[in-house]
């Protein structure tokens, strides 16, 4: 059989290489206790249970939802930006709902970029940007963030020669920076002198523990070149329902319409008006920053208590905690035997060497658990967490 060589030969994904590290610890009977993955475990709202229920019972399911979704859903997800971040969007012509975030993030290489030109991404980071664009063949800037830079991307350091897309992710993942307004609107002035797009994902928005809320790149002056990305998976704890949206400059959400119509890849019209319940709800989401805020400053409290350094800042659903010693393997793998999986920074690219990302999606219960497996390693030997 014969594989697209960019995806036959591109390096595994991290997130499988901990599924394959927590099946053999588990054969290996250690009972584990996971924080690995940004999967909400708190349960679905009822605004939104009630919704699905009603929608499963009544919409048609013969019919193929359409490829720009539902007007009621565009106009829910436009209401939504307007009272959240204060920027008025056209829900006619500047925002689609999408399968999640990754979808529309794993496309958006293929649909603008052309052979040779290259896409812009940082490291540490989420993925899926970097590999959708080594899978459509496309060279890969990768520039590497520090704590020294707040986590932040430079835009004089970027090389600007033929990139067609610049990825930014705020706050940041994984380690919950996030990027000032007067960042974004600087990036996408340059983007847009070069021709290029500004993607910026935001799908950890709703998550702050100090200072102001996110800004959103929506609330630039001028959106020509930029788009948005945000989901309904970390906001509303309903992965399982694969919902999101982009929004942004016309011409790119109607080009990234267009192609819907051939891959399918629209959200089910039952899902569609649970999404609409999903985002003219805000109660949920105070309770659920409420519930991450808790868990995050007992994880931190043990982490301290074990020698690990606080990193990151305080924004997202992550700790980004750094290693005595920075071997940030060794650390995932003492953690792991003493029943505690996290995700060691390296697997994130080499910016995240030195560095533990530990999710705060558990329950209580499991935070509560994680927290004493942390404190514990304060026992481990010098050098290593």
């Amino acid at each position: 059989m014969r594989l697209n060589p960019h995806v036959e030969h591109a390096p595994g994904y991290p997130f499988l290489r901990l599924a394959e590290a927590r099946q053999a610890a588990r054969e290996r009977g250690i009972e584990v206790v996971d924080l690995s993955m940004g999967q909400p475990t708190d349960p679905a709202p009822a605004v939104v249970r009630e919704a699905l229920a009603e929608a499963v019972a009544t919409v048609p399911l013969c019919d193929y939802p359409t490829a720009a979704g539902l007007p009621e859903l565009r106009a829910a997800i436009a209401g939504w930006i307007g009272r959240r971040f204060g920027a008025l969007v056209d829900p006619e012509r500047e925002v689609l709902p999408t399968l999640g975030a990754k979808e529309p993030i794993a496309t958006l290489a293929r649909l603008f970029a052309r052979e040779g030109d290259t896409i812009a991404v940082t490291s540490p980071s989420y993925p899926v940007a970097e590999r959708s664009a080594r899978a459509a063949g496309l060279p890969v800037a990768v520039q590497t963030l520090s704590a020294a830079g707040g986590w932040l991307p430079d835009p004089g350091a970027l090389d600007w020669s033929r990139v067609a897309i610049v990825w930014v992710v705020t706050p940041h993942n994984p380690t919950g920076a996030p990027a000032p307004l007067e960042l974004l609107d600087e990036l996408a002035q340059s983007c847009r002198r070069r021709g290029a797009i500004l993607a910026v994902d935001e799908t950890y928005s709703e998550f702050w523990f100090a200072g102001d809320p996110p800004a959103s790149a929506l609330q630039l002056p001028d959106r020509t070149g930029v788009v948005v990305f945000n989901s309904l998976s970390k906001r509303s704890g309903l992965a399982g329902l694969r919902s999101g949206f982009v929004a942004g400059d016309p011409e790119i959400v109607g080009r990234l319409r267009r192609h819907r119509s051939d891959t399918g890849t629209s959200p089910q019209a039952f899902v569609q008006r649970a999404s609409i319940a999903a985002w003219t709800d805000e109660r949920h989401v105070i309770a659920a920053r409420e519930r991450y805020a808790r868990k995050r400053e007992l994880l931190a409290a043990a982490a301290r208590d074990a020698g690990f350094a606080d990193a990151g800042a305080p924004a997202g659903i992550f700790l980004w905690l750094g290693v005595p010693g920075g071997d940030d393997l060794a650390a995932y793998e003492r953690l792991l035997e003493r029943s505690l999986l996290v995700v060691p920074g390296s697997y994130l690219g080499d910016g995240g060497e030195g560095y533990l990302r530990v999710a705060l999606t558990g329950s209580a219960e499991t935070t509560a658990r994680a927290a004493e497996l942390l404190r514990d390693a304060v026992a481990a030997p010098a050098g290593v967490a």
